[in-house]
């Protein structure tokens, strides 16, 4: 009988064991929180529904072109593909545009300077960081040092030199032009450009971001680059 009520002890000291420690290493290794402030995730939140905005402005321009080119006849077919042609060498940037805009310089810093150090390029990851800010508005038109920036283009590090489109882009100082669709969409990003936080990071990297007041009238040259056509073919007349 001692030594049924021995081993029933002894189990239950076993059982009370485990259970120790297994609440001890949860308490040790606890799950993984989410540590971020409530503004980091209202800015995230505010990011990813001005992306669902656009994707839906994309789709209700689609839907627009789908309804015209069914309640066309063939007489009216043509006109509507050059419209759209049009349309889309636009949106690619490959066309002259003039308007309300921004003129920016990129510069040394006045501490740069004084102390001589060696001027450095603008890094891609910075630049970059510059075009999202400018990205938060619709219907702008960007060139960074005389280089047409689209929808198309590409930031990156060729060489350990920062090129827009396979090219360089100058050591500072450079300009940027920014053209939007109105003067008053222009005094917004001319306001919302001169109190963004992207200034304390060009200044972490010896560098300055100078602000012009709004144009009435600025022009930007088309995207001078040929593009390559890869999948689209044209058929032959009477196809």
């Amino acid at each position: 009988m001692k030594k049924v009520i021995h081993w029933r002890f002894t189990l239950i000291l076993l059982i009370v064991g485990f259970m120790i420690a297994v609440q001890y290493s949860s308490m040790k290794s606890p799950e993984e929180r989410d540590t971020r402030d409530i503004w980091t995730i209202r800015n995230e939140l505010s990011t990813e529904k001005q992306l669902h905005s656009e994707l839906l402005s994309e789709i209700r321009e689609l839907d627009r072109t789908i309804y015209t080119y069914k309640s066309l006849n063939d007489e009216n077919t043509g006109k509507a593909l050059t419209e759209t042609v049009d349309n889309l060498y636009r949106q690619a940037g490959m066309t002259d545009v003039e308007g309300p805009g921004i003129l920016i310089e990129v510069r040394p810093s006045a501490e740069s300077i004084a102390y001589g150090m060696p001027i450095q390029d603008i890094s891609p990851d910075l630049l970059t960081r510059f075009v999202n800010e400018v990205s938060r508005y619709k219907g702008f038109t960007l060139e960074i040092d005389g280089k047409r920036f689209t929808t198309l283009s590409s930031i990156r590090d060729i060489n350990s030199v920062t090129t827009v489109n396979g090219l360089n882009v100058s050591t500072p100082p450079f300009s940027i032009k920014i053209i939007s669709p109105s003067q008053k969409e222009t005094e917004k990003m001319y306001n919302y450009l001169a109190a963004s936080p992207i200034h304390d990071d060009f200044y972490l990297d010896n560098l300055l971001l100078d602000i012009g007041k709004p144009i009435a009238q600025m022009e930007i040259r088309g995207f001078s680059e040929k593009f390559d056509n890869q999948f689209l073919k044209e058929l032959p007349k009477g196809e």
